[in-house]
């Protein structure tokens, strides 16, 4: 049997223990370590990386503690606008949506797009039509609406600004939350996959789209070389490709999947100020998880070791 792998993510940024109580601590860890037994159930059974990814980003999107799918944050009109989007390693075959609402589970609409459609990018009502045509479950406002969210976008909206996820306001807006999900696999057949799910920003204006639902930015997989999911600062994300950047080191310069990773994250993303991480697996079953911000929600499985991280 050949070696699998399975990694996510939750979130990176200014994440420390000094100042998350065990509760929520516990809680967030509950939430990660579900999202890995659900994605690991499939590809231990044989099942394809492909909907190993969707099942534990699933998980990420039904927990209001992320923020993606029931947990994501308000634009500046109020409304939840979500992105998603997955990418199959052996033929790069791709799905997206960007500022969708009502969708339950935003993956699985990026998921229909890919297979059942011959669009790669689905936005808005458009993208809505399509996931009623494909019956996808859908939810009014009230399933979305958080108190704690809510409070987020009336604390941007005083200061006139938008913000990715939780910002810790009081503190001279230093501390940083970037909320996106994503999931990265190696199934038992050799192929990859990732997906990356959000909720965008916090008082988010004009149609604002970051960078998880841009494939070859902060998602991508091939079977050559590796899958990776980002989450971060995505304008600046935007700026290097950074998904497939990793990618394309490895493929043309031969780097390791470590050494690619940790030049794209930890040197040229610094380099112009931009802050957060990815979770990557490439087609040996290596799994990184490279951060430069203070702390990144994450976990990663395979047959030897189970991880999950925050700080």
């Amino acid at each position: 049997m050949k070696k699998i792998g399975l990694a996510i993510h939750g979130g990176a940024g200014t994440i420390r223990r000094s100042t998350m109580s065990r509760i929520l601590e516990k809680e967030y860890i509950k939430g990660l370590k579900n999202s890995l037994v659900a994605g690991w159930k499939v590809i231990s059974k044989g099942g394809s990386s492909l909907d190993a990814v969707c099942e534990s980003v699933v998980i990420l999107e039904n927990n209001p503690l992320f923020n993606a799918g029931k947990g994501s944050v308000f634009t500046n009109e109020g409304k939840n606008e979500m992105d998603a989007a997955i990418m199959d390693g052996r033929n790069l075959e791709s799905g997206a949506i960007a500022g969708v609402m009502g969708i339950k589970n935003p993956i699985l609409l990026a998921k229909e797009i890919m297979q059942k459609s011959e669009f790669a990018f689905l936005s808005g009502n458009g993208a809505e039509k399509f996931a009623k045509k494909m019956k996808l479950q859908s939810e009014n406002e009230k399933y979305f609406f958080t108190q704690k969210r809510w409070e987020q976008l009336q604390k941007a909206k005083k200061s006139g600004k938008a913000f990715l996820d939780h910002t810790d306001f009081d503190k001279n807006l230093k501390n940083k939350y970037y909320g996106t999900v994503g999931a990265v696999a190696l199934d038992q057949h050799g192929n990859l996959a990732a997906a990356t799910s959000t909720g965008g920003m916090t008082n988010k204006m004009f149609g604002r789209i970051g960078d998880s639902p841009l494939n070859g930015i902060g998602n991508y997989a091939n079977n050559k070389t590796a899958a990776i999911s980002c989450t971060g600062s995505g304008e600046y994300f935007i700026k290097l490709t950074v998904a497939f950047r990793i990618s394309a080191l490895m493929e043309y310069k031969k780097l390791s999947l470590k050494k690619a990773v940790e030049q794209v994250i930890l040197k040229e993303l610094v380099k112009i100020n931009g802050d957060g991480g990815v979770i990557a697996i490439d087609n040996k079953g290596n799994i990184n998880l490279t951060f430069n911000s203070e702390g990144m929600y994450r976990g990663s499985m395979n047959d030897s070791e189970t991880f999950i991280g925050i700080y």
